[in-house]
C-alpha cells in the first residue's frame, strides 16, 4: 500500500550558490538548520525593490527501510520556486521549472536502502527567458515554501509522473439533478518486468460515508506500461454543489487489486455540479443564477512571504468567508492544494490561472513552460469542483503588439480546453485594450483589469465604460477581474480624493464601485483586488516601500479596513454594525460626519451618552451628518436591534486645535510607473493642435520603436533621459507610450504627450 512521509523537517540551508553542495560527502555543518516550508525572502520579499535572487541550497538526510526495497520511491515537491535541480547521493534526479506547481521524482533506483541517503536540493527565483512568470507586479519569494514528501508505492501503481497530477480524474461527461454520469479515468502504471493483472475498483461514498455508486474493469498491464484506463458511473439523485449554499463533496475510492491485495488506492474528493456564463444574465449554477461577489487572493503573509502553513491557509478562508464572498480569484499563479480543497468545502467558485503574466519572453516564442505550467494546473486540480474557470493569461498585452504573443494565448485556449473540456476558460486583459480587439473573443469568457478612480479617471467612469462594451459586444460574457484603489491605515481625510491613499478614499471608492457592478448582472463575475494587501517589490507609494495596499485587510491579516466592511454590508447575511474611520481620531472641526456599515435595517447613533438619530439605509450605509463633537475625547457609539439581538460598535474621536499632519500622505498616487521618472516641468507648454500621419512617428509608437530609432531615441531620451537603464525597462519597452497615460496620467499628461508628439512627429518612418 501506497505510504506518505512527510520530509518538512531538519533541512540544512545556505543562501548561495555552493558548486559541490550536491555531493553526498559534502559538509554541511556549518549551514543553518530550517524547516519548510521556508523561504529566505521573508523580510526583504516585502520591503522594497531589492530583495535576493539567486541559488540556494537545501540538503537533507534520510532513510528508507529494506523493507521498501521491492517498492518504488518517490520524492515529492508541493512548490519550490523557481527553478528547482534535486540530487539525491549526488546523482541528478531532474530539473522542475515553474515556482507553483507539484512535481516528483523517481528515485528508486539511487537511494540505499536501509543506509543515509543524502538529498541535495539547488532552488533559484532567479528570472530567466524560458520560465514563468518574467516580471509581475508581486514578488518572486525563492525557496521550497510549500511541503515536501517521500512517497512510496508498490511496483504497480496510479502514475506519480504524470505532471504532478494524482493520476485519477473523475470526469463530469453529462450532470444534472436527476443523473450525473461519470467516468472515472485512472492512469495506471507497471514498472515490473513482467506482465500484471489487476482488478480496478471505484467505489463512490457520498458525504455520509454510503456507497451510492461503482465501477470495475479488470485490466492487463505490459511490463513497463502505462495504460489509461476509464470506468464509467452513474449517480442517480445527485446532490450537487452549489457553492455557499451547500458544498456537497462525493469521495471516489479508487483502488487497484491483485489477487487478494490492494496494491494502490487513493481517495479523490469531488463534487457534482453544471454551470455556464450568459452573456446577459450572468453566472448560472445548476440552473440558477448566482452572483459572484469576487475577491483575489495572493498566498503571501507578512514576514512569511510564501513560506506559510495550513493555520494561515484557514485564517485567510475564514476572513473571506466573513466578508461573504462567493467567489475567489487565486490569482497569478497556482496555489496550494490545501486551499482548493477549503474552497471545495467553503462553496467558493474558484478562477485558478498560471502565471503568464505581464510579459512575454522574448526569446522562447512557443511558450513551452507557459503550457508546461496550464497542463500542471489542470491535471493537479482536475478534481476541485470549486475550480470553473481557468485562467490563461493576466495583462500580457504589457508586451506589446507582438503576433508570436496572440499566436500564444490561442494556443493555450486550445490546450486548456483540449486537457480539461468540461470547464470555461477566460483572461483578464490590461486596462488599455480596446473594446472590439481581438483579445477579447479568444477565451469562453473575459476579464478587464480596470482601474477607474485610481490609476485614471473617477470610479463614476465605470457605468459608461462597461455599458459601451456591452453594447458593442453583446455576446461576449464580460467580468471585471481587477478593480481597487490603496488604501492606507496611517492616512485620513474629512475629504476624500482619488490618490490620497486615505483609508476614507479606498472605502468611498469601493461604495461607488460596488453599487455600478451590483446594477449590471451581465457581468459574470467581479474581483476585489485585493483581499489582502500583499508583498510587491517593484512599489514605493504612500510612504511604503515594497507592498501592494489595496488590500481590504492588512498585510499581517490584522486589521480589516473599513472598505472590508462595506463589502460584508453587502454580501453577508450577518448582522454587525460598524463605524468607519476609527482610526481618524484626531479632528480639528466642530463637527463630524459619521459614517456607519450596516446590513441592519435601522441603526442609532449616540455620542457621548445621547441619542442623535436614527438612520435607515436600503444602500446599507448609514450617514449621520453635523455630529457635535467637544474638545477631548468624545464616544461615539452606533446600535441596531434586529431579530431580537443588540448589535452595536463604538469609537473615539479626539478634538483638537490643529489637523493631525501625519494623516496626509507624503505623496500622490498612480502605480509604480508613478515612481520611475523624473518628469520635466511642462507648466508653460501649450497645447496646440497637431496633425499626426500614419507615416510619421508618435506617441502611437512603443517605446521600443522609438529608441531603435536614433532620432526618435534623442527625443526620448531628452525627456526620459536614463529610461533604457532603469530596472523595470523590460516591462516597459512594449508599451505604446500614450496607453502608459492610462496607468500614470500625472506623468504622462496632456502636455507630456503633445510635448513629445511635436518632435516626434518630425522624423519620417
Amino acid at each position: 500500500m501506497r505510504k506518505l512521509i512527510n520530509f518538512n523537517e531538519d533541512w540544512k540551508f545556505i543562501k548561495q550558490d555552493e558548486e559541490k553542495a550536491m555531493e553526498k560527502t559534502y559538509n554541511d555543518e556549518q549551514w543553518l538548520e530550517v524547516n519548510v516550508p521556508h523561504t529566505w525572502n521573508a523580510i526583504d520579499g516585502a520591503n522594497g525593490f531589492d530583495f535576493y535572487k539567486g541559488a540556494c541550497w537545501y540538503r537533507k538526510e534520510f532513510a528508507v527501510d529494506t523493507l521498501e526495497q521491492d517498492n518504488r520511491v518517490f520524492i515529492e515537491f508541493n512548490g519550490s520556486n523557481s527553478i528547482t535541480d534535486v540530487y539525491v547521493n549526488g546523482h541528478h534526479m531532474g530539473q522542475h521549472k515553474g515556482g507553483y506547481s507539484i512535481f516528483r521524482f523517481d528515485i528508486t533506483d539511487v537511494i540505499e536502502f536501509g543506509q543515509k541517503n543524502t538529498m541535495a536540493v539547488k532552488v533559484d527565483n532567479t528570472v530567466v527567458d524560458d520560465v514563468y512568470p518574467q516580471m509581475a507586479d508581486f514578488t518572486f519569494y525563492g525557496g521550497i515554501y510549500r511541503d515536501v514528501n517521500l512517497v512510496i508505492t508498490n511496483q504497480v501503481h496510479f502514475d506519480l509522473l504524470d505532471y504532478g497530477s494524482k493520476g485519477i480524474y473523475v470526469v463530469q461527461d453529462d450532470v444534472s439533478s436527476e443523473k450525473a454520469k461519470l467516468i472515472i479515468k485512472s492512469r495506471l502504471v507497471n514498472n515490473k518486468e513482467q506482465e500484471e493483472k489487476v482488478r480496478l475498483w471505484a467505489d463512490l461514498l457520498d458525504a455520509e460515508g454510503n456507497k451510492v455508486a461503482y465501477g470495475v474493469q479488470e485490466v492487463v498491464l505490459a511490463a513497463g506500461e502505462t495504460k489509461v484506463v476509464e470506468v464509467p458511473a452513474v449517480i442517480e439523485e445527485p446532490t450537487l454543489w452549489n457553492g455557499t449554499k451547500n458544498a456537497y463533496m462525493y469521495q471516489a475510492n479508487v483502488t487497484m487489486q491483485s489477487f487478494n491485495d490492494t496494491i494502490d488506492e487513493l481517495k479523490i474528493p469531488f463534487g457534482v455540479r453544471y454551470f455556464e456564463v450568459d452573456p446577459a444574465k450572468g453566472f448560472i449554477l445548476n440552473g440558477e443564477p448566482v452572483n459572484l461577489n469576487g475577491v483575489s487572493r495572493h498566498q503571501d503573509r507578512k514576514d512569511m512571504g510564501w513560506a506559510i502553513t495550513k493555520k494561515e491557509h484557514k485564517q485567510d478562508m475564514e476572513l473571506i468567508k466573513e466578508v461573504g464572498a462567493t467567489s475567489i480569484r487565486l490569482a497569478h499563479y497556482q496555489h496550494d492544494q490545501y486551499f482548493y480543497d477549503l474552497c471545495d468545502q467553503e462553496g467558493m467558485v474558484v478562477w485558478a490561472e498560471i502565471p503568464f503574466i505581464t510579459i512575454m519572453s522574448k526569446t522562447e516564442l512557443e511558450g513551452i513552460n507557459a503550457k508546461q505550467q496550464m497542463i500542471e494546473l489542470v491535471r493537479q486540480n482536475f478534481n476541485h469542483p470549486s475550480i470553473m474557470f481557468w485562467g490563461i493569461q493576466n495583462e500580457i498585452q504589457i508586451s506589446g503588439e507582438r503576433p508570436e504573443l496572440r499566436k500564444l494565448v490561442k494556443e493555450l485556449d486550445s490546450l486548456t480546453k483540449q486537457e480539461d473540456p468540461t470547464r470555461l476558460t477566460t483572461m483578464a486583459n490590461v486596462m488599455f485594450v480596446k473594446d472590439k480587439d481581438e483579445y477579447n473573443y479568444m477565451t469562453d469568457t473575459i476579464g478587464y483589469n480596470k482601474y477607474y478612480g485610481w490609476y485614471n479617471g473617477e470610479a463614476e467612469d465605470f457605468a459608461g465604460w462597461i455599458d459601451g462594451f456591452h453594447e458593442t459586444n453583446p455576446n461576449v460574457s464580460m467580468g471585471i477581474s481587477e478593480y481597487g484603489a490603496e488604501g492606507i491605515l496611517q492616512f485620513h481625510t474629512n475629504d476624500p480624493k482619488v490618490k490620497d491613499y486615505t483609508e476614507e478614499y479606498h472605502a468611498l471608492y469601493h461604495e461607488k464601485v460596488w453599487k455600478i457592478f451590483s446594477e449590471r448582472p451581465f457581468l459574470w463575475s467581479t474581483y476585489v483586488w485585493n483581499m489582502f494587501d500583499f508583498g510587491a517589490n517593484i512599489r514605493d507609494e504612500g510612504g511604503v516601500k515594497g507592498r501592494n495596499n489595496k488590500g481590504l485587510i492588512t498585510y499581517d491579516r490584522k486589521v480589516k479596513k473599513d472598505a472590508f466592511y462595506m463589502y460584508k454590508a453587502h454580501w453577508s447575511d450577518e448582522k454587525f454594525v460598524h463605524i468607519t474611520s476609527k482610526r481618524f481620531v484626531d479632528r480639528a472641526d466642530n463637527t463630524i460626519t459619521v459614517k456607519v456599515y450596516s446590513n441592519c435595517e435601522e441603526v442609532t447613533l449616540y455620542a457621548n451618552g445621547a441619542k442623535l438619530a436614527t438612520k435607515t439605509g436600503p444602500e446599507r450605509i448609514f450617514i449621520f451628518d453635523d455630529v457635535s463633537i467637544k474638545d477631548g475625547l468624545n464616544e461615539v457609539k452606533a446600535v441596531a436591534k434586529q431579530d431580537n439581538k443588540v448589535f452595536q460598535d463604538m469609537a473615539s474621536f479626539n478634538k483638537v486645535k490643529e489637523p493631525n499632519p501625519s494623516y496626509v500622505s507624503p505623496d500622490e498616487g498612480g502605480g509604480p510607473v508613478a515612481n520611475w521618472f523624473e518628469m520635466p516641468d511642462l507648466d508653460d507648454v501649450e497645447i496646440k493642435e497637431l496633425t499626426i500621419t500614419d507615416d510619421v512617428y508618435s506617441t502611437s509608437n512603443t517605446f521600443r520603436e522609438l529608441l531603435d530609432n536614433t532620432e526618435t531615441k534623442a527625443v526620448v531620451d531628452k525627456y526620459l533621459p536614463g529610461i533604457e537603464d532603469h530596472s523595470m525597462f523590460g516591462m516597459l519597452e512594449g508599451f505604446v507610450v500614450e496607453d502608459l497615460a492610462q496607468v500614470a496620467p500625472e506623468q504622462f499628461s496632456d502636455k507630456m504627450l503633445y510635448t513629445l508628439n511635436k518632435e516626434l512627429t518630425k522624423v519620417k518612418k
